[in-house]
This record gives C-alpha cells, structure tokens and sequence, in this order.
C-alpha cells in the first residue's frame, strides 16, 4: 500500500536550508548496489559568467549576476528579471552550500549523505534569460551558459549532469547550439514550454509548418528534449498566499504542449523524437491520455489531420515523467508504464524530498517491489540521456 503525502514528510518541515541529508545508507528496500540517480535537480549560477564571457564591445548588453537577500539574482543594470513570488522562492534555497555551481564538491557532499549517487542538474535564476528580445544576445547567453554548466559536469567527476540550452526559434541556429552542445558532452536540453514570438512579432507555434525544420534538426541530433515546470503565471494574482497559488499553477503546465505533439503531429512527422516532463508529477499521465483518447474519439470529424497511432502509442513511445513524491501517480503507475518514469530530489527547492528522500525511495519500492524501484530510482533516466 502507498502511503499518503503526508506520511513521507518529515515531523518538522521546515525552510530547505534547514534540512540535512541523511539518508545514506538507509535500508530502503532497493536491491544492494542500486545506483539512485535524481532526474530533476537544480544549480544557481554564482559567478557573474556572462559578464565575465562576454567580448568587450558586448559587456554593457550582457547578463549580471549578482547576491541579493539570500539569492542568486539574473538581471541588468541591478534590475532583476527574477521578481515576485520566483524571487521569493529563489530566497528560500540559495543559501544551501551545494546550491551553487562554484561549490560542487559540497553539492556533491550532499546528494550522497541524502543517498542520491548522481543527478541531471536543470537551471534556476537563469531560466529568466529565455525570452531576452535580442536573439543574437540570446544565443549567447546560452552559449556561455552550456560551457559552464559544461565545466560544472566535467568537475562533479560524474555524478552531475547538465541540462544545456539551445536556439529553438530557428533551424540554423538549432543546427549550430545543438552541435556546440554536443560537442560540450552534454546530454539533453531545455525547451520553453512558452517559446515566445518571432521576427515578425506574432507567436511561434511550434506545431507550425515554420518550426519543421527546427524538429529535423532536433531528431537529426538525436538528444532527448526536456520541458519543466515553472513557466506559467496565475492569471488573476492571488491577493492571499500568492506564492502556494502560483505553484499549483505551474504543476499543472504541460497539457498544451503534451496536446501540441500528439494532436499538432509534431511526433508523427519526427518520429526519432524523444521527450521528457519534468516536476510535474506522474498523476497527470493516465488523465491526460484518457482525455485526449476522448477528444479524439469526440472530435475525430473536425481534425484537419488525425493522429496516425492510437493516443497510448505516443506516451509509450516517445515520452517519460519525473516525481518526487506522488502517491497517487504510484497507485496508477500500471497505466503509465514502470519503464516511463523517473524518480527524483529536486534539491534544493522548498519541494524537494533532501532531508527525507530515504522515505520517498522506501515507498517507491513499497508500490512496485525492488526490481522495478531500482530502475524508476536509477535505471530509466540513464535511459533517457543514454548514458
């Protein structure tokens, strides 16, 4: 039996920077020897990189990081592109040794008394950069950001994996960032979920023909595509615990994008393509599928295009999903697929399982026995990165 969210917390919960890994050792039920590799951790940027990477004749337009009431801030002219509730967030977890990518030793000093052997390291404060209007400028600052994170991967001896950052708004520039990405040893990237406007000022639709030569270029590089949480924003803001309400918004952010690749034919046209969610849980799947088989089944007669697979071939084949603690995703883990989902820390966010994750890796193998524990906790994410 799975046990509740609540049985897994600790007695005090409290801000993340208070919380110790301890988890080392612990007999969690997983087979001896089992390799428990986190699929979603997060690193801030100490250094000042873009200021410091970019030319001369570039250093005005260029990124600054800076330290500002116990976090990493992104911005220019000591204007913070991370503002409000994120801001907030960012506070809360920054001042943990092994937040930062100056201190990987202590970051790896941490994941191993929390009984985590390796990570796949998403960005924090520097995700604000996604939409610069400058493209150009764009490019660059996620060049320099892929060598860094780069450079971080290669000093964690590794146990640290970097997800890098690539031009997705057009193909040669997918073909260039994509090359240099590779070429840095890094093993998948991060595509908005939002990916903004192009030259002409009107959306980009990534299920446009416009984009089918940026999805070539992807399937052609062969790395799988991640998309994460945290890009949208409650509509109406809550003028009563802002911070709780964002954040259920931003769990429940992929069904457009998820719709986008089965119902816009993104999937059916690169069929190599090879996609994970991030934080979002695992619940969502078995609902997601289910509706998407209705609104096909309801809607089949005005669909210019109709999907060429069963809607179940799409999850099955293409995709995967990350949890920390989900309970209810584990109860259902039958429909989604043993093999399609990933188990991870999320250190050092506020939601992250560092402190207790021997009890959320105990009731992994509480729900699907040992065996198939040691793949969710390990196995499956060096699947996706192929490694």
């Amino acid at each position: 039996m799975v046990e509740s969210q609540h049985d897994l917390y600790p007695e005090v919960i409290g801000a993340p920077k208070y919380r110790r890994g301890h988890a080392a050792g612990s007999d969690t039920g997983l087979p001896a020897g089992t390799e428990v590799f986190s699929a979603d951790n997060h690193i801030s940027v100490a250094e000042d990189i873009f200021y410091d990477r970019f030319p001369a004749d570039l250093k005005e337009q260029a990124p600054r990081i800076w330290y500002e009431d116990g976090a990493y801030m992104v911005g220019c002219q000591g204007q913070s592109f991370v503002v409000g509730d994120f801001s907030a967030v960012l506070m809360q977890y920054d001042d943990l040794t092994g937040a930062v990518s100056s201190n990987i030793e202590a970051r790896v000093h941490d994941l191993a008394a929390d009984g985590v052997d390796k990570e796949l390291v998403f960005p924090n404060a520097v995700l604000a950069l996604f939409h610069l209007p400058d493209k150009r400028l764009r490019e660059r600052v996620f060049r320099v950001y892929n060598e860094h994170i780069a450079a971080v991967q290669e000093r964690s001896r590794g146990h640290c994996y970097g997800v890098g950052l690539i031009n997705w708004w057009d193909a040669r520039g997918a073909r260039r960032t994509l090359a240099e990405l590779k070429s840095l040893g890094l093993k998948t990237f991060l595509m908005p979920l939002y990916p903004g406007i192009d030259d002409d000022g009107a959306a980009i639709d990534y299920s446009s023909t416009a984009m089918r030569a940026v999805w070539e270029e992807i399937e052609q590089a062969g790395l799988p595509i991640t998309h994460h949480i945290g890009e949208s924003q409650p509509k109406i803001p809550s003028a009563v615990n802002s911070v709780a309400v964002a954040m259920m918004v931003n769990i429940d952010s992929f069904r457009e994008m998820f719709s986008k690749y089965i119902f816009g034919g993104i999937l059916d046209r690169h069929p190599q393509l090879r996609v994970g969610w991030f934080e979002g849980g695992i619940a969502w799947v078995p609902t997601a599928l289910q509706d998407a088989e209705h609104v096909l089944a309801s809607y089949s007669h005005m669909l210019r295009q109709h999907p060429q697979h069963d809607i179940r071939h799409y999850w099955d084949t293409h995709m995967c999903a990350s949890f920390m603690v989900d309970h209810v995703g584990l109860r259902l883990i039958d429909q989604i697929g043993t093999d399609k989902v990933m188990w991870s820390s999320d250190y050092p966010h506020n939601e992250s399982t560092f402190g207790y994750s021997e009890r959320s890796l105990a009731a992994v193998v509480r729900a699907v026995g040992p065996e198939k524990a040691a793949h969710i906790v390990g196995g499956n994410v060096r699947t996706f990165l192929g490694i």
